[in-house]
């Protein structure tokens, strides 16, 4: 699409006259909706709703659409967000010793299956910095020891403002980011494999396969204090056998969590994930 989106990501208490109340801001401002997708969580009580419409011929300029939209949901307790299809996001790609996550966002960037730079790698380890210099991005090793923790995560923090990072990805980045970090940088999506609670820590395929699982997959979500418990955005799997061996597990593995984070980079950087409690609405 060449022209000009702008969409809002809503969530509110439920209440009845929402749908038309969010669709007759952008009608009486001459906007044009294109794309439209809502969802109630009765439990909760919410009614979650992304709106997506044409700028050209919108009547509010870019900056008054903000202030405008507020004036509405104040009232009915929403929280929204904002976003423009035009605005480029910037990546930082966050990775360790393996390589597969890391060869294939950039290849997708790079094919424009998503819209975003990657200016910035960032890793604990040097091994993948000749990977960054074939494609011309800037290189960080920044080594993550117990005692300067707080110090190493500080010129983490300073490198993303720096380059104006507005995503963070750990593609196999093999280090535990602090709840403090978080706190201060929370656009973080991270890829592990979906054993988890069964398998925890060092060589999960291994122990996998001497369990005879009969499934491996793959889980992307944001990044929060609770390690590995964040919101889910995508997840994926694959069947195996008593034929496949621990290789062909991990193979397989790396093949699905390059799906599953490209998948989920691609539906947050589009605008259609919307996170409430510890949940999110993925809308298609």
């Amino acid at each position: 699409m060449t022209n000009p989106t702008a969409t809002l990501l809503i969530s509110c208490p439920d209440r009845r006259g929402l749908v038309a109340k969010f669709a007759n801001f952008i009608y009486a401002n001459g906007g044009n909706i294109i794309h439209a997708d809502q969802h109630t969580d009765f439990a909760a009580g919410l009614f979650l709703t992304r709106i997506e419409w044409q700028l050209d011929g919108f009547n509010l300029p870019r900056e008054f659409i903000a202030p405008a939209f507020s004036a509405i949901a104040q009232p009915l307790d929403a929280q929204w967000q904002l976003h423009f299809s035009d605005s480029i996001p910037r990546i930082a790609i966050w990775v360790s010793r393996q390589d597969h996550c890391l060869f294939d966002l950039i290849w997708r960037q790079r094919a424009k299956e998503f819209a975003a730079e990657i200016p910035l790698i960032m890793s604990n380890h040097a091994n993948l910095q000749e990977v960054a210099e074939q494609f011309g991005i800037d290189f960080y090793h920044i080594p993550i020891t117990k005692d300067h923790k707080a110090e190493q995560e500080a010129q983490q923090l300073e490198l993303l403002q720096k380059y104006k990072i507005d995503l963070v990805v750990l593609a196999k980045y093999m280090q535990i980011v602090s709840a403090d970090f978080i706190g201060k940088f929370p656009k973080i999506i991270n890829i592990h494999h979906s054993f988890l609670p069964a398998f925890v820590g060092a060589n999960p395929y291994h122990r996998a396969f001497e369990r005879g699982v009969k499934i491996i997959g793959a889980t992307a979500h944001y990044a929060t204090a609770d390690l590995d418990a964040g919101p889910i955005i995508e997840q994926d799997v694959v069947r195996v056998s008593h034929r496949d061996e621990i290789d062909d597990l991990i193979r397989k593995g790396k093949d699905l969590e390059r799906v599953v984070l490209a998948r989920a980079v691609r539906l947050h950087l589009q605008n259609r994930v919307l996170v409430y409690t510890n949940r999110t609405v993925v809308f298609g």
